[in-house]
């Protein structure tokens, strides 16, 4: 009976921190899974910090000890800061996670006993597919492999792997650590356990998976931020607004909505339901898009303004950079600090 009850606090608390996007500790006495990482970048690094926090085994690989030597510091770094400011993710202290991240030179011996492996080498179709194709060889039937690629399609990546049931891409927000959002996009040979088990998975480390049902070019955040990125680029080189307050139309406007709500349901709390919005704006909404204009070149004169404007608000410094990127992050977790409290109220 005691065992029962035990089991039942461990299941509300499990379903309570996936409600809040908060890594589900495993049961207690339970040996942690394992993951593999495959690069250790900026994504790499995150990914080991989501793992981690989730209480699972990490075993960081790279071709370099010095740049593996180098990651390790840099997340210890990090988690320390993490911990003095109170964002640290899981319930695991800085000390712990960092216990359960391990690094390594040798690929084999890196996914030995993985359960997942997540592959974060450059964008680079030609090193991805050479990456998994060495993976295929040495995997067992149960491993998911999963790329974090942004813009390769798996059908580019995966096609004529023996473990092709096994392949997925698993596309996350930089920097994924601060933004829970991953893209779950199957090959079309992708057995559909593996896509279950990978939804499965990230909903357990405390992120937000959305699952598409067959791949695009793009996938879809990419190809919203595209849209968007497109028209603001249109907009400043017609004159008709400066870079600045381009990109204040968004922090400081459409920015502030989007963080809690998504355009279709904007629409639905705009009117009365989704049918009254297009009743209403159908018709200026298909007047304003049929304004559009091409896809932009992203090069020549546009190109050289946006860039002068955006290096005197932020100088194209290392050290610059680096401190704007570090607000970024502070802000992000902040954000999403606040809508941890918000769901939970």
């Amino acid at each position: 009976m005691a065992g029962a009850v035990g089991g039942g606090r461990a299941r509300v608390k499990a379903e309570v921190a996936v409600a809040a996007h908060l890594p589900v500790p495993a049961p207690a006495g339970m040996e942690p899974s394992q993951v593999a990482i495959i690069g250790s970048g900026l994504i790499g690094c995150s990914w080991a910090m989501v793992f981690a926090a989730g209480g699972f085994k990490v075993k960081l690989y790279d071709i370099a000890q010095q740049q593996l030597t180098s990651a390790l510091e840099n997340i210890r770094k990090q988690m320390k800061e993490l911990e003095e400011s109170g964002f640290l993710k899981g319930a695991l202290s800085a000390e712990q996670q960092l216990a359960l991240i391990s690094i390594c030179t040798d690929l084999r011996a890196a996914v030995e006993g993985a359960t997942f492996i997540q592959e974060c080498t450059p964008e680079n179709l030609e090193l991805k597919k050479k990456i998994f194709s060495q993976l295929d060889l040495i995997v067992g039937d149960n491993v998911i492999l999963s790329s974090s690629t942004s813009c390769l399609l798996p059908s580019k990546l995966f096609t004529g792997l023996k473990h092709v049931k096994q392949c997925i891409v698993s596309h996350p927000v930089n920097p994924p650590y601060f933004v829970p959002l991953v893209e779950i996009v199957p090959h079309p040979e992708t057995d559909p356990s593996t896509t279950e088990r990978t939804y499965a998975l990230m909903k357990t480390i405390g992120q937000s998976p959305v699952k598409l049902n067959r791949e695009i070019e793009g996938f879809v955040l990419n190809r919203l931020q595209y849209a968007v990125i497109s028209e603001a680029w249109r907009l400043v080189g017609e004159g008709l607004i400066s870079p600045t307050d381009l990109d204040l139309v968004m922090s400081d406007g459409l920015g502030m909505r989007y963080a809690f709500i998504g355009p279709l349901e904007t629409m639905h709390l705009n009117a009365k339901g989704i049918s009254n919005y297009c009743e209403r704006y159908r018709e200026g909404m298909r007047l304003v898009l049929n304004t559009f204009g091409p896809v932009p070149e992203f090069s020549g004169e546009i190109e050289q303004k946006i860039s002068q404007a955006m290096s005197e608000k932020i100088p194209v410094v290392p050290k610059v950079l680096d401190a704007r990127r570090k607000r970024r992050d502070e802000y992000l977790t902040g954000l999403a600090k606040l809508k941890k409290q918000m769901k939970s109220d």
